[in-house]
């Protein structure tokens, strides 16, 4: 499931940023959210068209930004490997996710107006 960068569609893209630095945005919740439901970093990444390199690099930044890790990986072979959410991995996408949903209810008649206001204006993001 490969992920638009920049679609067509009129919506919002939230993005948490301390500073200069990303703290979380929609690719890295999208890859929180693949970890999840894949039990696999490399998994996750190959379903958002990812890099190995890029997925790995994502979750130890995402590790590093928080006070304990958000993601558990075991190393492959015999055993297997794997990766899943910690409980606070759970809890941040899940304060992420709520926190998109409220932008998009509070942007609805923001969002209409500058709609309305467009020479050729594009469908609304569902």
């Amino acid at each position: 499931m490969a992920k638009l960068r920049h679609s067509n569609l009129i919506g919002l893209r939230i993005r948490v940023v301390l500073g200069d630095g990303l703290i979380l945005g929609p690719g890295r919740a999208d890859l929180l959210a693949g970890i999840r439901d894949t039990g696999s970093i490399a998994a996750a990444g190959r379903r958002m068209g990812m890099s190995y390199k890029r997925a790995w690099q994502l979750a130890e930044s995402l590790n590093s930004t928080f006070r304990a890790p958000v993601i558990i990986a075991a190393k492959g072979g015999v055993a297997g490997g794997g990766a899943h959410l910690t409980e606070l991995g759970e809890v941040v996408l899940d304060a992420y996710r709520t926190l998109v949903e409220a932008a998009a209810t509070a942007s609805d008649a923001a969002l209409a107006t500058l709609t309305a206001a467009m020479t050729d204006p594009p469908p609304r993001k569902p």
